[in-house]
């Protein structure tokens, strides 16, 4: 078994592998996978636009995330520089980019430059960094990294789902990198293994189980092409293993997309029905379940063997289970600083280093993990979206007036519930009407599918909580 290798920054797994082996592909990339990045070639790199950045004045970097070359070389530029790095989902309202970049602190910008124009006027006291400026740069030098004054370690995720009310978890290149140590001590790639990756970079899984897995194992990464491009991606770069949510996993099964060289897929960021899992077993796959939290920095549980729903506990991971159900979590290696600039949000849910993770679930006899449900206040979509269920029932109760409603998820679908007052004779057709403007604002994977209407009050507590699960039932 190849023994993976603790790294304590970005900068040290690249220079370590640039050493022992140089011209060894690093990542790969282009169309029809006919670029090679050197583990030399990528240190050099990064070198260079650590220096130009350094140059710039910059102290925080919020990065537009598009997958590509030149976004991964920016995020370990920046990081050598000793910028905080903010990583933002390039596709999520521009408004919201707009309230998020100065509650972030960001004060320059990697990405699509109409859209750098756009967001510019909302930074923090600086002008933005377009992509073309990545590219070429202004002048700097390797050697005025270490003149950098700001010096930070942070790199922060947004909460999935990203909204208004979202928080910025502050993990460091340590607690990413530990991650990555964790999760492979138990799921190891070999140097001669290819991973395939899919998954958003702003999203942790995606950055941990994406990119750093493959790399800190000193495997190549084969960076997508897209998402217009996944039906074809496994099969013009030839994965041994890939990451993926279980949407895309459907999809991928669906079309018959799944190259013969693929032995290994990962599965996380959200609940996988049973009949995808069974699908991909059919194929000839190793399917392993991950569970794992943006606070944890990624990976917390894996099955490796025999039930994809019996997960073994990471070793940098301590995992118990409180009276009522909910997963608790000590991790010192991997557990974030805490959530930006929300202290009482953060004492809210790490107290002595153990986090409450809001899931609820239970450790079988051989210790292993078992998920059963979420205790938070949020659904888990296949796409690994969450969806802040308070926020959204209230848009529909002001746009409605009924006397209560409820949202769910089942078996994939978002429904909801409504109890009407007595006199009220409206339909589903005609809720739906009423709906419309709270609709339009929500992607299509967002949106409510199917209205049940019901003459019986919902279900609560006696402290007047709704009791979602009995909805559900």
């Amino acid at each position: 078994m190849h023994k993976p290798h603790l790294f304590h920054s970005f900068a040290e797994m690249i220079d370590h592998y640039a050493l022992l082996t140089p011209d060894v592909p690093a990542l790969i990339c282009g169309e029809n996978a006919g670029i090679t990045i050197t583990w030399k070639d990528l240190q050099s790199r990064i070198v260079e636009r650590a220096g130009i950045l350094v140059a710039s004045g910059h102290s925080c970097i919020g990065v537009l995330a598009d997958g590509s070359f030149s976004c991964v070389l920016e995020i370990f530029a920046a990081a050598k520089a000793g910028l905080r790095i903010v990583m933002l989902d390039e596709n999520i309202d521009e408004q919201i980019l707009k309230n998020l970049l100065p509650y972030a602190d960001i004060d320059c910008l990697y990405g699509d430059e109409d859209l750098i124009a756009e967001l510019a006027p909302f930074l923090v006291n600086a002008p933005a960094v377009s992509q073309c400026e990545c590219i070429e740069g202004r002048e700097g030098s390797a050697d005025s990294t270490a003149r950098h004054t700001n010096i930070h370690n942070e790199v922060l995720f947004f909460t999935s789902g990203t909204t208004d009310r979202s928080k910025a978890v502050v993990l460091t290149q340590e607690s990413l990198m530990a991650s990555a140590w964790n999760g492979s001590s138990i799921l190891p790639l070999a140097p001669e293994d290819r991973l395939l990756c899919m998954l958003p970079l702003s999203h942790v899984f995606g950055f941990v189980c994406g990119l750093l897995w493959g790399l800190s194992c000193g495997a190549a990464v084969a960076l997508s092409r897209g998402p217009r491009h996944y039906q074809e991606d496994c099969l013009v770069f030839a994965p041994t293993v890939v990451s993926l949510v279980p949407m895309l996993l459907g999809f991928l099964l669906k079309y018959r997309a799944l190259n013969p060289e693929l032995k290994t897929v990962l599965i996380g960021a959200g609940d996988c029905p049973d009949e995808l899992l069974a699908a991909a077993t059919a194929s000839g796959l190793r399917v392993c379940f991950g569970y794992g939290l943006t606070e944890t920095s990624s990976g917390v549980a894996l099955s490796v063997s025999g039930d994809p729903r019996a997960m073994e506990i990471c070793p940098a991971d301590t995992v118990t289970i409180a009276e009522d159900g909910e997963i608790l979590i000590a991790s010192p290696m991997c557990m974030m600083q805490g959530y930006y600039k929300m202290p009482s949000q953060t004492e809210a849910v790490l107290k002595e280093g153990i986090l409450s993770t809001g899931d609820l679930g239970f450790l079988d006899s051989d210790g292993k993990l078992h998920i059963t449900g979420r205790k938070k206040e949020m659904i888990v979509l296949f796409d690994g979206t969450k969806i802040f269920l308070p926020e959204y029932e209230k848009e529909c109760t002001t746009v409605l007036n009924v006397r209560e409603l409820c949202i769910i998820e089942k078996d994939g679908r978002i429904l909801l519930i409504l109890v009407p007052d007595p006199e009220d004779q409206r339909d589903e057709k005609a809720y739906l009407t009423a709906l419309r403007p709270v609709l339009e604002k929500r992607p299509r994977g967002q949106k409510i599918q199917e209205i049940i209407i019901r003459k019986k009050a919902l279900p609560r507590t006696a402290a007047g909580k709704l009791k979602r699960w009995e909805v559900l039932q």
